[in-house]
């Protein structure tokens, strides 16, 4: 039987060993993580940058009187926000599938270069139909993107150090919410060129810089890795017997079985990172299509109310970096998730009360606070939790993808009638954040309580090669029996009775 008071060194074994023929003494364990995290991080970020700039570019341009010369009313407005969502959501967990068996750097630039396709046909619209369309068919080209780096990110890193490279990305959509309000500023001062006005520019240039960009992905972006080029053989090889130290034993690849998809679909942990993700992702995408216009209606110029938004995103993404760090170090994600969906409660109950614009702007900052690092800190807490590459890619596409889905709801809370103070929206974003801090909290007392079981032994399966048939119990025959410890650990993933949770 297995014994769960201790972790089974899974390198010793040379039997089981990695690529046991590959000497790995001389890699520099530092100098390949620098390597890595320059080559794999920095792009990914540039992606993700472009990818919520495109997404919330349509909040900028409002400002500068799209909806009048399309003629569309605020409600057409929202419906079009609102049908973003739905292909956006609901193909996600089929792209990470498809990810993990086709080339990343086919899968994610492709995606990239459709998208930015869709973006500029934005520049030509002309009324309410075709922005609809282009909407949804901006959802379908965009899906995936997000929960595909971030399965990929998992696939490279340890759990100790998820939390860092995840926020470095997720910083960039920090940096897009303020870069986007100074580039509209400065885009629609081109306004009556070539007859067009200046949303439209807005549209035009932004997508045609990310198909360029999607272009250089096809050779930029890396693949898994057991097959990446910017290593050497042994870089590779260390890199796999890194992860499978950390109990990420599907390193190195993993044939597709139907049965990953099913253990992440019976896995109670993939329902409560929904309600996590739903907790910051409903306000995260209400946030970005919105901020501009809140703090317009708070007496402010169009070009003022973008200029103001920036030093909220500058914030965000300071809050961002500093949770990523101090999160690796601790590894205590679920502590702090409870804090920072905390910090968000009070920041948007001021928010409901406050009828002064300055306390308005500053409540601004601490729901912020709130959404934008308690993204990267969860999605590393839930990838960290999850084993098995096709279940974790699984796992993470359905809670990304529910979380998503909010965006239909949260895009059409913010309505015109309510402005300037906005209670019906910042009381549903309340609501979401309730949501998220109470499942944070659910999320930790199951998994400690579930070590707890496996300390004392309640989760330890028979081991054929360490028992003789005298010592096999029946509990131990219901938790499962194999031949290996290697078979229990390949077959169960995170629920061998050696896995341990974090907190």
């Amino acid at each position: 039987m297995s014994h769960s008071g201790s972790v089974v060194p899974l390198t010793t074994d040379k039997v089981n060993l990695y690529e046991a023929h590959v000497d790995t003494s001389q890699v520099d364990e530092r100098r390949l993580l620098r390597k890595i995290d320059i080559r794999v991080v920095p792009w990914l970020g540039l992606l993700y940058f472009l990818n919520f700039l495109d997404r919330g570019s349509i909040g900028n341009a409002k400002l500068y009187h799209m909806e009048t010369d399309l003629g569309i009313t605020d409600k057409q407005y929202l419906i079009a926000l609102t049908a973003y969502f739905f292909p956006y959501a609901l193909l996600e967990p089929a792209s990470n599938v498809i990810l993990r068996r086709v080339r990343p750097s086919i899968w994610l630039s492709s995606m990239m270069f459709v998208w930015g396709i869709v973006m500029m046909c934005h520049g030509f619209l002309h009324n309410y139909g075709g922005l609809v369309t282009l909407r949804v068919l901006l959802g379908v080209a965009e899906a995936g993107l997000y929960p595909g780096i971030v399965f990929y990110i998992s696939c490279w890193y340890k759990r100790s150090e998820l939390g860092t490279r995840i926020a470095a990305f997720f910083t960039s959509a920090t940096i897009a919410g303020a870069f986007s309000g100074l580039l509209a500023a400065a885009i629609s001062n081109m306004n009556g060129v070539a007859g067009k006005p200046g949303w439209s520019w807005i549209f035009i240039l932004e997508g045609l810089f990310t198909v360029l960009c999607a272009v250089a992905s096809y050779w930029v972006v890396s693949n898994f890795p057991e097959t990446a080029g910017f290593l050497t053989k042994e870089e590779r090889v260390f890199v796999i017997r890194r992860l499978r130290d950390d109990m990420q034993f599907s390193a190195g690849g993993e044939a597709f079985q139907a049965r990953y998809i099913w253990q992440s679909l019976r896995d109670w942990k993939t329902y409560l990172a929904m309600g996590i993700y739903m907790g910051y992702n409903g306000p995260l995408f209400a946030f970005s299509l919105f901020t501009p216009t809140i703090i317009d209606e708070l007496g402010y110029t169009a070009t003022t109310a973008n200029l103001l938004s920036v030093p909220v995103y500058i914030w965000s993404c300071i809050v961002t970096v500093i949770v990523g760090l101090v999160g690796d170090r601790l590894g205590k994600r679920g502590y702090i998730n409870l804090i920072l969906f905390g910090t968000g409660l009070v920041g948007y109950i001021i928010l409901i009360t406050s009828r002064t614009p300055a306390l308005s702007y500053f409540a601004c900052f601490l729901a912020s606070s709130a959404i934008y690092p308690t993204a990267p800190n969860s999605v590393a807490w839930v990838a960290s939790n999850v084993e098995g590459s096709y279940k974790r890619g699984v796992t993470l596409a359905m809670a990304i993808g529910w979380a998503n889905l909010n965006g239909a709801v949260s895009s059409n809370v913010y309505r015109a009638q309510d402005a300037p103070w906005y209670r019906l929206g910042h009381g549903i974003m309340l609501a979401y954040i309730s949501i998220g801090w109470l499942c944070s909290a659910a999320f930790m007392f199951l998994l400690r309580r579930e070590n707890e079981r496996r300390d004392r032994g309640e989760r330890d399966e028979v081991i054929d090669s360490d028992n003789s048939r005298e010592d096999m119990s029946e509990l131990a025959l219901k938790n499962g029996r194999f031949e290996t410890i290697d078979d229990a650990r390949r077959e169960k993933g995170d629920e061998w009775s050696q896995f341990r949770y974090t907190l």
